[in-house]
C-alpha cells in the first residue's frame, strides 16, 4: 500500500515536472500536505532537490528572464522578489547575470517610450518617467540616460 507521504511526494514531483518551483514554495506545499510536520516537509524538499525536481538557480534564472523580458522588470525589482522567495543572494546574482543585458536595456527603453506616449504633454514628464522606471526596478544610473535620450535632452 502507498503511504500518504509517498502520494504527497508523487504529487509534488508532478507539480515540479509541469512548472519551475523554488524550494521555499515546495516547502510550503509539503508543510500543508503533512499537516505542519516541519521535519517531514524539509525531508521532502531535500528529496526533490536531490532528484533535481527543484533547483533554486534554475528557478531564479527562469524567473529573472521572464520578468525582465516579458514584464519589463528591472534587476532591483527582480532581486527583491527573489529574496522574498528565500533565494540566496549568490544564486540571485548568478540568475541576474544570465539575463541578456542588451535585451534588458532594449526592454527598459520600450517600456519607458510606451509610458512617455501616455504622458505626452505632461509638464512633469521627466520626473514621472524616472519614478515609473524606478518602480519597475531599474537602477537610476541606467534609467536617467535612457529618459534623457527619449526626451531628446
Amino acid at each position: 500500500m502507498i503511504s500518504k507521504d509517498d502520494k504527497l511526494l508523487s504529487s509534488l514531483q508532478t507539480l515540479c515536472a509541469r512548472k519551475e518551483y523554488c524550494s521555499a514554495d515546495m516547502y510550503k506545499k509539503a508543510l500543508k500536505g503533512l499537516d505542519g510536520d516541519e521535519d517531514g516537509a524539509a525531508e521532502m524538499v531535500a528529496l526533490l532537490v536531490k532528484d533535481k525536481f527543484v533547483d533554486d538557480l534554475r528557478y531564479a534564472t527562469a524567473f529573472a528572464r521572464d520578468k525582465a523580458g516579458l514584464d519589463g522588470w528591472g534587476p532591483v525589482k527582480i532581486r527583491f522578489q527573489l529574496r522574498g522567495k528565500g533565494i540566496a543572494a549568490a544564486t540571485i546574482d548568478e540568475a541576474l547575470a544570465a539575463v541578456d543585458a542588451d535585451k534588458a536595456g532594449e526592454r527598459m527603453r520600450a517600456v519607458l517610450e510606451a509610458k512617455a506616449r501616455t504622458l505626452k504633454g505632461d509638464p512633469e514628464l521627466r520626473l514621472k518617467l524616472l519614478k515609473f522606471g524606478l518602480q519597475r526596478g531599474y537602477e537610476y544610473d541606467r534609467l536617467d540616460p535612457a529618459v534623457r535620450d527619449i526626451l531628446g535632452r
